[in-house]
């Protein structure tokens, strides 16, 4: 672990955080390292970072794992890791945004064994980045990221629960998930105006065993959307079916005609699937 000033650093680069890439840095090392705790990372394990940033956590997962990949979007950031980085050599930065970048062109970087993923992620980018990595093919263990605790919430929320949502059952497809630890935002420079939560999705691929993903995403996204409307009636318009007919299935599957989506559980969802 290196001994710096991160104020001291961004000065002496001139460094200023781009609000509109959600840049909100963590300096205070313990729970940078509660973080990586949270992950499992050992001492044989390859990591991948999402959002490398001023290269704090980038830092304190190098010294537990064994090679860290970590991607950064803003090229102004170099100055700074060169200095909080500096001596590492099982860390390699790849300024890129992973999420615009083929399955194919991160493989030629990272290889293709396992990994566990980590982040601090921005939050505008938390959904399409778990997307981007549960519906992929990439060897990842587990995924333990830092987001708003409003979508912490929705990751680990039970059916029936305001916070469930499509997400959540996407997230439990791949995995398990829990929320580690609650982070104030009074922990980040600059504060942002709401508090984050750790989340830790150990993956579990006897969640859907004998189905088929692509075919649970299209029912269960469909079920959500219209919340506001039955079941019934968001997959009679997404399956191009009657209501009549949607209602049948629902039945035969063995739920109330007028139950909605967010009543089911993932394995509701796998029964209903059988109709669908």
């Amino acid at each position: 672990m290196k001994n710096y000033n991160l104020g001291d650093v961004l000065h002496q680069t001139s460094f200023y955080t781009n609000k509109a890439l959600g840049q909100n840095f963590i300096s205070d090392t313990n729970l940078l390292t509660a973080i990586v705790t949270d992950a499992g990372i050992e001492n044989e394990d390859t990591v991948v970072e999402i959002g490398t940033g001023a290269g704090t956590l980038t830092g304190i997962i190098a010294d537990k794992a064994k090679k860290v990949y970590s991607f950064e979007v803003d090229r102004n950031l170099e100055k700074v890791l060169n200095i909080t980085l500096s001596g590492y050599e099982n860390i390699e930065v790849i300024f890129k945004d992973v999420l615009r970048m083929k399955d194919e062109a991160v493989t030629e970087i990272i290889g293709d064994g396992h990994f566990k993923l980590l982040g601090n992620l921005p939050y505008y980018i938390t959904t399409p980045l778990l997307l981007r990595f549960i519906d992929s093919n990439f060897n990842v263990d587990s995924i333990t990221i830092m987001v708003q605790e409003e979508v912490a919430r929705r990751i680990v929320a039970k059916e029936g629960t305001e916070d469930y949502s499509s997400i959540t059952l996407a997230v439990a497809m791949w995995g398990d998930a829990t929320i580690t630890r609650k982070v104030s935002r009074n922990m980040f420079f600059p504060s942002p105006n709401v508090d984050s939560a750790v989340v830790t999705i150990k993956r579990n691929d006897s969640k859907i065993k004998g189905y088929e993903r692509k075919k649970i995403n299209r029912l269960v996204r469909a079920s959500f959307a219209m919340r506001r409307k039955t079941l019934a009636n968001n997959l009679s318009a997404a399956y191009q079916i009657s209501k009549e007919e949607a209602i049948a299935r629902i039945e035969k599957a063995g739920f109330d005609k007028n139950i909605r989506g967010e009543k089911l559980s993932l394995d509701d969802y796998l029964r209903l699937s059988e109709e669908f």
